[in-house]
């Protein structure tokens, strides 16, 4: 602060307010100056005697530069989060953007590893964004993933005690995921997309096309797994702490194009164990008196019944039907 210490210091606290309007203003210096905001802590004629020229710059040319730099600080933080959305939009879009999000969203924590929360809801509402809607739903997956690298570490499920659990207590057993884990829905192929910028992937179309995706983290790297419809519910019925019993029937007894077959159902449980989806299973104490624990699976008559029969999709494969043993435990 270029005025000496006396009557009409302003203070350190209101020069700091002061400065933060300043560099957050959008429009030019010389109006930033006449905000309503900056004149608040100190009026617009008292501005040269707070920052003073120096040998080569003016006061403005000097309040630019921490002005410039502040919004290519934001720039660069918002796109660590969302390299996806940046490629997509191109550079100078981009840089569009990120000016009028801070202006709604400003910065208001030491860190920016929150900067970028609002992006998704915020780019719903800019209806001259090129491509809105897709540009929705990656800033959906990009802020997923950004979440899962920030969530806890839980150790995942180790075979041996999957292994434990016996074969009749699956029905009534409940699946907890590891803190790392998102399932997304989506109206656009984002993932494919994501892959072709971030692996380097052929170009998907980009059409709409509806997908579904889980996001984790395994050993200290975010991944993400494509889905289908049938695969999606059925990991999103397990997250919600559905009996394992419960979440086949409620997947089996739908009829999907193409069917679940029996084959597909052990796979995906074994991938998902694999890539360490969960952190505990659940097992439900049989009561001393032989009846089904509290939390089973509903009985028939409480429920759709599943088919008695195999259904045939149709590509004349036979699938899976509800009342064979789980496959997991083959």
């Amino acid at each position: 602060m270029a005025t000496e210490r006396g009557a009409t210091d302003p203070g350190l606290e209101r020069v700091q307010r002061w400065m933060q309007a300043l560099i957050q203003d959008q429009g030019s210096c010389e109006e930033a100056i006449q905000s309503k905001r900056a004149q608040a802590e100190i009026p617009a004629e008292q501005a040269g005697a707070v920052v003073l020229p120096s040998k080569t710059l003016s006061s403005f040319e000097r309040l630019n530069i921490y002005r410039e730099m502040y919004l290519l600080r934001m720039e660069e933080a918002l796109a660590s989060d969302y390299p996806a959305l940046k490629q997509f939009l191109g550079g100078e879009e981009f840089m569009r953007m990120v000016a009028r999000y801070v202006e709604v969203y400003p910065s208001r924590s030491y860190t920016l590893n929150r900067l970028g929360d609002h992006v998704p809801e915020f780019v719903a509402t800019l209806e001259d964004l090129p491509k809105k809607d897709f540009c929705y739903d990656l800033a959906r997956l990009e802020l997923a993933l950004t979440g899962v690298f920030d969530a806890g570490e839980t150790a995942p499920l180790a075979a041996e005690a999957v292994r434990a659990v016996p074969q009749e207590a699956w029905e009534t057993a409940r699946l907890k995921p590891i803190e790392a884990f998102c399932l997304l829905e989506f109206e656009y192929p984002v993932s494919r997309y994501l892959g072709f910028v971030d692996e380097e992937n052929p170009a998907p179309r980009l059409g709409k096309k509806k997908t579904w995706v889980v996001a984790y983290r395994s050993k200290y790297r975010v991944h993400r797994m494509d889905l289908t419809e049938a695969g999606y519910a059925l990991l999103a019925a397990l997250a919600a702490g559905t009996t394992v019993g419960d979440a086949i029937v409620g997947v089996m007894t739908r009829r999907w194009r193409p069917a679940v077959k029996q084959k597909q159902l052990f796979e995906w449980f074994r991938d998902w164990m694999a890539e360490g989806l969960f952190q505990a299973v659940e097992v439900a104490k049989r009561p001393e008196d032989g009846t089904k624990p509290e939390g089973s699976a509903q009985p028939e008559t409480e429920r759709e019944k599943p088919q008695a029969e195999d259904e045939v999709d149709e590509a004349g494969e036979e699938s899976f039907p509800a009342s064979d043993a789980p496959p997991w435990t083959a």
